[in-house]
């Protein structure tokens, strides 16, 4: 008989291939960044297969079907087509697939149905109409919000209403009857056999744990090693089911998990870093690796890294290295305003892309919320740069800035016929399509605009009533534009509509995300109408209009449908950048409130969470990495100043090259110690502070040259000279970038110093 080969075992290092060979028992791989997790996942259940282990009595989970693919591709590579009987897949794809053979013992039909999210929100509107409940407080998207987090942590609805927190909860928010709700639609889904995708994890739990028929001791003996990807975004319902297969009396106990502590950023999913911290605790015996050699960075980054996750109190300790040559040290770019920024994070890209030979698909813009992408999208269109927004769309391709746009679009055209469609009926206002499809034939039929027919023949009652809100509606932002500058009119625009007031009653992330585009929309806009800036060979305008605003953005608009381009620069939020690698990334929008986010500086548990996000961007980078932040950013209409955030003042100096206009105080924390709520020190960065409040614009009239003035953005000035078309030429000592600043004094806001 031909001896098994296990040649792979030589492209290991002594810990991954001790991590490998390892197969029995509780096994726990802590895998830093670059370290080769995916390798040693892969050649672990290979090597199970050549040592003897049947491919059918091995589990492997993971959270993306395209995880399990490349895992099933790797295995096959070294072991052929047996890779193919291993149960590799998703925690809801192989929990259906058991379920489809087992739900009947739950009293559902093998066969059941499994409801997407637009099936749970309608079957929940049902439930809130039956019970004459007020749809605007009991919003169906917050309802399924609340009802997913009690089924992911094991509350059943008899549980939720015995708990007094989540009552106590529930009352605040005006909502006392989530409880029936909740009781109402499990009632639905059993009668209707159907599941939801919480139900594939706690029906799943459920026939472990009631164990009907011996059912549990049939998959304890079925799956006899289990392995799970990406531990640390597991929450508690995934963990109990883990613990029912392998901890319960009759199980083989041959479970592996990989996972980093440091890179558990999903806490709003409802993934819980205690799950991996408790491992070591709930398996006593269990045999720990570390895998510390980091193949991905170069020492600076590596080291940076170290630095940084040494803040966080709880923890897994490990330290992170590398062989690879040093590279150059970590570049820190302050920026007066978020639009300077934008503009030095392209002029670094062609910096680096010239001195470096770097492709743009080397290249990557990270940020926190991706309503940060609007100021480097237009900053690399300005340079001629492709890009694309990797797991979204590019932001005026974004359905609730089209949404706003479209609104805009009418009020300054009303024979706009796309835009009045995009929004006749958004949000909701009970014009069906029928309605809609007969004004766009009767339109086309007589060469009429639609806004003229809507205005010109009957409707029905119900319409009639509802197309004469909405003609209003728009008569009135009409109106408002005409003496009303561009953001007071997008302002007004986006609270009439009620685009804002729908996102803020739903309340979910998704929503939150969604207005966070808005929000990102109406500040470029009040930038665009603040601008006083005049560029070379610029024309002075005076039109701060809403119709100058849509002509300014009209190239923007047009230029974003996806060429298809190979070559491109990737913007992504930080979030979506985790498991990636490029050799140069940009870390942007550094700054107190936004990084870490002003959503988590209630508790120090989310500040550790807002580092680790930190240090997951940071490892993303090969051999370049750019931390940026800008003084002042335009934030809800207002310009604002924050201080750096506090994760560039964790990186120790010997890692830092280049510090762009800024001076370090000689005084640091010591290493290692937490920076928790309460014990802060702001980090030593100068930046000009301007109380905003206090600021008093002088009449621009009055301005002469050689006095001496403030500036919101750029702080204090001398006008040097005045020209014939009123446009100041002021030297700014404190600019980033160039000092003399040429400002029309007609829309200038300037405070005269002297």
């Amino acid at each position: 008989m031909r001896e098994p080969s296990f040649s792979y075992l030589n492209e290991l290092n002594e810990i991954q291939r001790n991590a490998v060979t390892n197969i029995d028992g509780p096994v726990m791989v802590i895998a830093g960044p670059g370290s080769g997790k995916t390798r040693v996942l892969t050649y672990r259940i290979a090597h199970m297969i050549r040592m003897g282990v049947a491919p059918g009595h091995i589990l492997a989970l993971t959270f993306t079907n395209k995880a399990a693919r490349e895992m099933k591709h790797r295995i096959e590579s070294v072991v052929g087509q047996e890779a193919n009987r291993v149960w590799a897949g998703t925690f809801h794809s192989l929990f259906a697939r058991i379920l489809r053979t087992e739900a009947h013992r739950l009293g559902f039909p093998n066969d059941f149905t499994i409801y997407d999210t637009d099936d749970t929100k309608s079957v929940i509107d049902e439930i809130i109409k039956s019970l004459n409940l007020d749809k605007k407080v009991y919003v169906a998207g917050q309802v399924r919000s609340r009802i997913s987090s009690a089924k992911s942590n094991l509350i059943t609805p008899k549980a939720y209403a015995a708990n007094e927190d989540l009552m106590a909860m529930d009352r605040m928010n005006r909502r006392p009857l989530i409880y029936q709700i909740y009781e109402k639609y499990v009632a639905k889904c059993q009668k209707a056999g159907a599941m939801d995708f919480d139900d594939l994890l706690l029906q799943m739990f459920k026939l472990l744990y009631q164990n009907p028929d011996g059912v549990r001791d049939k998959y304890q003996r079925q799956f006899r090693y289990i392995m799970v990807d990406e531990f640390q975004d597991t929450n508690y319902l995934q963990y109990e089911i883990l613990k029912l297969l392998s901890l319960y009396e009759g199980s083989p106990r041959n479970i592996c998990i990989v996972g980093d502590d440091a890179q558990s950023i999903y806490s709003f999913r409802g993934a819980t870093i205690e799950n991996i911290l408790q491992y070591e605790h709930d398996f006593k015996d269990v045999k720990t690796f570390k895998l510390e050699q980091n193949y991905r960075s170069t020492s600076f980054i590596v080291n940076a890294a170290n630095d940084v996750i040494s803040y966080n109190s709880k923890q897994i300790q490990k330290k992170i290295w590398t062989n690879r040559e040093e590279g150059p040290k970590i570049k820190i770019i302050k920026s007066m305003t978020e639009t300077e920024e934008g503009k030095r994070v392209a002029d670094t890209i062609i910096e680096q892309k010239n001195r470096y030979n770097l492709a743009n698909k080397d290249i990557a813009i990270l940020y926190r919320t991706n309503g940060q992408s609007r100021i480097f999208e237009e900053a690399l269109r300005r340079y001629n740069l492709n890009y694309r927004i990797y797991g979204g769309l590019s932001f005026y391709q974004r359905k609730e800035v089209k949404d706003l746009i479209a609104y805009m679009r009418l009020t300054v055209n009303d024979k706009d016929d796309e835009a009045l469609k995009r929004v006749i009926n958004y949000p909701r206002r009970g014009i069906g399509d029928a309605t809609i499809d007969g004004i766009m034939q009767i339109a086309n039929d007589n060469d009429m605009s639609m806004w003229d027919v809507i205005g010109r023949i009957e409707f029905n009652a119900r319409a009639k009533k509802s197309i004469g809100e909405f003609v209003t509606l728009i008569q009135a932002f009409k109106a408002y534009a005409q003496s009303h500058d561009a953001y007071q009119t997008a302002l007004y625009i986006a609270k009439h509509s009620g685009i804002v007031d729908q996102f803020k009653a739903e309340g979910t992330p998704e929503a939150e995300a969604r207005m966070e585009n808005i929000t990102s929309l109406l500040d470029g806009i009040q930038e665009f109408v603040e601008d006083d800036e005049l560029s070379v060979n610029e024309e002075i305008s005076t039109d701060k209009s809403m119709a100058q605003f849509l002509q300014s953005i009209s190239l923007m608009t047009d230029a974003d449908e996806d060429k298809g381009e190979v070559d491109t620069i990737t913007l992504m939020s930080v979030h979506a950048a985790k498991g990636l690698e490029f050799k140069s990334v940009f870390v942007t929008g550094l700054e107190e409130n936004l990084f870490p986010s002003y959503q988590s500086l209630s508790t120090p548990d989310q500040i550790d969470e807002e580092r680790r996000l930190f240090y997951v961007a940071i490892t993303r980078a090969e051999i370049y990495l750019v931390l940026t932040y800008a003084n002042s950013r335009y934030q809800f209409g207002q310009m604002r100043f924050n201080d750096p955030s506090r994760f560039i003042e964790e990186i120790s100096e010997e890692n830092i090259d280049a510090i762009t206009g800024i001076t370090r105080e000689e005084s640091r924390p010591a290493f290692g110690e937490p920076k928790l709520l309460g014990n802060f020190k702001k980090p030593g960065l100068a930046a000009p502070k301007i109380d905003a409040s206090q600021f008093k614009p002088s009449p621009p009239e009055s301005i002469r040259k050689g006095q001496k003035v403030l500036h919101l953005k750029f702080g204090e000035g001398e006008v040097m000279h005045i020209d014939e078309r009123n446009v100041a030429t002021i030297n700014f000592p404190q600019a980033t970038d160039s000092k003399e600043k040429r400002i029309v004094l007609q829309f200038a806001k300037l405070q005269i110093l002297e």
